[in-house]
């Protein structure tokens, strides 16, 4: 399921990068938000949970929906300004860095040899990705990289909360309240702009929204707040090392973008990062 998920993961930064040319960051935002919430309905009726909120939960949730709407804006200003493949290689690369350091942090846990080990291959990895992008300094700060490397940071932050909330709720319903949360929120960034905008688009425009509304977030979403939940932040966000392998083919498949041998060799880097990371929790 996380495998599932990281690819879809991997195809949202495609369809993000298809959509930034058209309307604004808040327009996109709302509709990213709306699509979650409606396309968690049949979810929600399916499931039958009970949708009483815990009072507990509701700081948890209150603050992803924020810090998820804050990295959407920064990931919209960094693809609008980069590459989607920059963005999904960035992001994914330093996620499971700064979460594996925010974590041992606060349980001040050391980390085993085999997460150390992972963590190097997955830094290599996306190093590889993305070639000369972060042997130069003038390069790496260009090209929207920056609000990259802030998305990464709040990521990391909202790994944490969905792993710290399955004490009181489940990840469906977690995720289906920031989405309710979420869209009341975006909307009120959107009473200077017409949101009605994306009315006007074109059949690739619209395919792209309603993918990355459903599949980008309410799927793969969930299936990473639930493995946040069971594997542990640490564990969960280490996955994130796969995505960019798969961004950077459909980005050549669908975008065009270049396509060169050190995309495979970075991948298969970054598979096996995943696979020590996950090594000795696993038992392996």
């Amino acid at each position: 399921m996380m495998l599932l998920a990281m690819t879809l993961w991997g195809a949202g930064w495609v369809a993000l990068k298809i959509l930034t040319p058209h309307v604004s960051f808040e327009v996109i935002t709302f509709w990213r938000f709306f699509i979650m919430l409606v396309s968690f309905i049949p979810i929600i009726i399916f499931m039958k949970p009970k949708l009483l909120v815990p009072k507990k939960s509701w700081k948890y949730i209150i603050l992803a929906a924020t810090l998820n709407i804050t990295f959407m804006v920064f990931s919209f200003f960094g693809i609008k300004f980069g590459t989607a493949s920059g963005g999904a290689v960035i992001i994914t690369t330093l996620t499971p860095l700064f979460t594996f350091l925010l974590m041992r942090l606060f349980d001040k846990k050391a980390m085993t040899s085999y997460q150390i080990s992972g963590l190097s291959l997955g830094l290599i990895g996306g190093i590889i990705m993305l070639e000369v992008g972060f042997v130069s300094y003038e390069s790496f700060f260009a090209k929207g990289n920056l609000f990259y490397i802030f998305a990464s940071i709040i990521w990391a932050f909202i790994t944490m909360l969905s792993q710290a909330s399955h004490k009181y709720l489940n990840p469906v319903h977690y995720s289906f309240t920031i989405s309710l949360i979420g869209t009341i929120i975006a909307f009120l960034g959107t009473l200077h702009v017409d949101l009605a905008i994306v009315f006007h688009q074109d059949i690739r425009f619209w395919l792209a929204l309603i993918f990355l509304g459903v599949f980008g977030q309410t799927v793969a979403t969930t299936i990473y707040y639930i493995a946040s939940g069971r594997l542990g932040s640490s564990q969960a966000s280490s996955f994130m090392f796969i995505v960019p392998l798969t961004a950077l083919l459909l980005a050549y498949v669908i975008l065009g973008e270049a396509l060169e041998s050190t995309i495979l060799i970075g991948g298969v880097i970054s598979l096996f990062a995943v696979y020590l990371i996950n090594k000795k929790s696993n038992g392996v």
